[in-house]
């Protein structure tokens, strides 16, 4: 269960010939591959390329009316070897999947068909997670196109540049025989626009005719000798080939060339953001008719140097726009300049940051920059955006609430049955101490900061235990505890994880949190869903295949929830006698997913006037001691404090908001943790029966009865209560 649908936006992907399409980004790129005749598609979730998965999967109906082949893969790795079945065979195939960390792990699989190179056009569409918005290491893609030597495509962000880049893409990877890249940033597949659409393209060679007539090549494979000639084939053929074939499709764009005798070169995925520049420097239009000459690179790797060097000649400087470290195409640019004798000074990282996003904000001050020293003229000073002027001082009322007011940690979301896990542990510190803990990707990594600070490394997606490999406890030593998601452990941690535990006989503990899906990536349903899915096999058991690897000490929590029951595991894996690797499957489903699969069936339900029990949480501020360890202990967004009602008491009370969702969490650390009985449940009920009322009836008659019993000695004083 995605977290978004696209059921009704993917009908926009039957669209035919002159019609125009109005959508995000993500939906364009997958109607252009649809356009160009795509034979399989195959890939991994993540953002920010996760929705393309999501469209992929509810426009299956429509992929098999095409006779499209799509997978789910197992791994970005899988995703990138499936691309093997262009390499003897005129098929046009795509893998997708985030990047750096994707990419990283579909590595190997891309070297070796980089190596070999392709028959059909095999393009591989990257989600460039970097900037301020990103959730991994800052690193970028293009590393990865020059160490393999792949064409990569960075194309403008506007829908009918992507769709353009999607077709010129398979035809660029025929043409030089090279697997292509096509890089999207975040903000890229997301955005929303129009572009005049084409027919969809049934594949003119299948994969039924690939199987039916089957095809060799061993000059193909990577094996030595023909690896020496895959390396002069790059260098002498595929490289000159796709040079040429940039050039005369006119891949890379200009812009007022001629307009002045300086000018910017940029890649192309930077382009809004540097048109958005210069046009509150007063230096282009609302519509992009630029003043300063543009050197627009759709492909940035390679580079054409004949394009390089015509852009370039005449000109006193260029100024260079690469987002992001290390400085690849500024080195590139120079190397071609200087080969050709041409003079024209090249500025980039010495006007621009290193490293980190170029925002509208910083290329201002970049741009600002180079045309003060080349013409500043053109720049009118009275008219300068904010951005580029000195700040402001603040209000000094301002910044003495900025110096109090604390960075809010990011955190689970509330009714997160991760949090429960991460509260035991908590617990069991009090008695046990701390324990090296490695942590994984996911989620459950919200754990390395307040209120739970537990955690020390972090490797990559499911490679928790592995990351804790080296920690092997002698006996009576304390164990080291690992942590892994769902997705990590059917990703790659049961083999580099629970394998290579059972292997070299590690006496540590591994937790599993199963919540049921690829929560961290949008939801996608795994092997271990207790959802049942059409299209793929679902509800197969984490305890079993951890089993069925030699894993001897495997305990389930089907309910995270239970605190005590969670300490206790814990407790107990880390001092059994017993040695050698434990594993501890903590069971319960993802909240937000749970909502998500839910909250229609009952808002249906409220509407047919049928009874529906929500649970709700509360706090009795008379019996609330103000201690605060419920808090410190859960870290429930639901979870805050209020004015204390007694006058007498200073500590404000602890309560609950109206976020709270019913997990029960902060009543089970209460009761776990000896903590305060304060905490009370309430249901709240939609449509109740006639039982129901006659029940809260009864129940509040004598509430009041009781609450005038315990009122009266107070209203009669205390010369009363004395003579009694």
């Amino acid at each position: 269960m995605a977290e978004r649908s696209f059921k009704r936006e993917v009908e926009k992907l039957r669209l035919g010939e002159g019609a125009v399409f109005r959508g995000e980004g993500i939906l364009a790129v997958t109607k252009a591959l649809l356009e160009a005749g795509v034979a399989y598609v195959a890939g991994y979730q993540g953002a920010p390329i996760s929705h393309l998965m999501d469209v992929l999967t509810d426009a299956n109906d429509i992929l098999q009316e095409l006779g499209v082949h799509f997978e789910h893969s197992a791994s970005e790795a899988t995703a990138a070897a499936t691309l093997a079945a262009s390499v003897d065979y005129p098929l046009r195939g795509a893998a997708t999947f985030k990047s750096t960390v994707g990419t990283n792990v579909a590595s190997d699989a891309l070297a070796n068909l980089a190596s070999g190179g392709v028959t059909g056009g095999a393009l591989i569409v990257v989600g460039e997670d970097y900037g301020e918005g990103s959730s991994i290491m800052q690193e970028r893609s293009h590393a990865f196109a020059m160490k393999s030597q792949m064409w990569l495509l960075d194309p403008r962000p506007n829908l009918p540049s992507m769709v353009r880049a999607v077709e010129q893409g398979f035809a660029l990877s025929e043409a030089s025989n090279t697997p292509v890249m096509l890089e999207l940033r975040i903000r890229a597949c997301h955005v929303h626009g129009r572009f005049t659409a084409r027919n969809n393209v049934r594949p003119r060679f299948t994969l039924a005719d690939a199987r039916e007539h089957p095809v060799r090549d061993a000059s193909r494979i990577v094996l030595p000798p023909a690896t020496y000639l895959h390396e002069r084939e790059k260098v002498e053929q595929r490289w000159p080939r796709a040079q040429r074939f940039i050039a005369e499709r006119a891949l890379n764009e200009w812009c007022a060339p001629e307009a002045q005798d300086f000018g910017i070169i940029l890649q192309g995925g930077m382009y809004n953001a540097t048109a958005r520049s210069l046009e509150l420097l007063a230096l282009a239009d609302a519509f992009g008719n630029s003043r300063v000459p543009l050197y627009i690179l759709n492909v940035t790797y390679p580079l054409v140097d004949d394009e390089i060097k015509r852009f370039c000649a005449g000109k006193r400087a260029v100024l260079l726009i690469e987002e992001g470290q290390p400085d690849f195409i500024e080195q590139n640019l120079h190397a071609i300049l200087r080969k050709a004798g041409l003079a024209t000074r090249v500025h980039g990282k010495d006007l621009l940051p290193m490293a980190g996003e170029y925002t509208a904000a910083v290329l201002i001050q970049g741009i600002l920059g180079f045309v003060e020293l080349y013409a500043p003229r053109l720049l009118d000073r009275a008219h300068l955006p904010s951005v580029a002027r000195a700040p402001a001082a603040k209000p000094q009322a301002v910044a003495a609430v900025d110096a109090q007011v604390h960075a809010r940690p990011p955190s689970f979301c509330t009714g997160c049955p991760e949090r429960p896990i991460f509260t035991a542990m908590k617990l069991v510190e009090r008695e046990l101490g701390p324990h090296h803990v490695s942590c994984d990707i996911g989620c459950h990594l919200f754990s390395i900061l307040p209120p739970f600070n537990i955690g020390a490394t972090t490797m990559g997606y499911g490679l928790g235990w592995a990351g804790a490999a080296a920690f092997h406890a002698p006996a009576g030593g304390k164990r080291a505890i690992a942590f892994m998601g769902d997705g990590g452990f059917w990703h790659n941690g049961l083999t580099s994880g629970v394998g290579n535990a059972v292997f070299n006989r590690s006496d540590s503990v591994l937790v599993v949190v199963d919540n049921g899906y690829t929560a961290a990536t949008g939801g996608q349903d795994i092997l271990s869903s207790q959802n049942g899915n059409p299209r793929r096999t679902t509800r197969l058991a984490i305890a079993d295949a951890v089993r069925g690897v030699g894993v001897k000490w495997v305990r389930t929590i089907t309910r995270t929830y239970d605190v005590a029951a969670m300490r206790d595991a814990l407790k107990a894996a880390l001092t059994s006698p017993e040695r050698g690797p434990k594993v501890i499957v903590a069971e319960s489903e993802c909240a937000l997913n749970k909502q998500r699969r839910v909250e229609p069936l009952e808002r249906k339900l409220r509407g047919e006037g049928k009874r529906v029990v929500r649970q709700r949480f509360g706090v009795d501020a008379d019996t609330c001691t103000g201690d605060h360890s419920c808090i410190r202990l859960s870290g429930c967004p639901s979870l805050t404090i209020a004015p204390n009602p007694d006058p007498l008491r200073l500590d404000p009370v602890a309560a609950v908001i109206d976020s709270c969702i019913g997990c029960g969490l902060c009543g089970e650390v209460a009761h776990a943790a000896v903590l305060c009985p304060s905490f009370y449940r309430a249901d709240v009920i939609s449509n109740p029966s006639a039982w129901d009322r006659f029940t809260s009836r009864v129940a509040n008659s004598l509430i009041a009865f009781l609450q005038r019993r315990s009122e009266r000695p107070l209203a009669e004083g205390p010369a009363a209560g004395h003579g009694a």
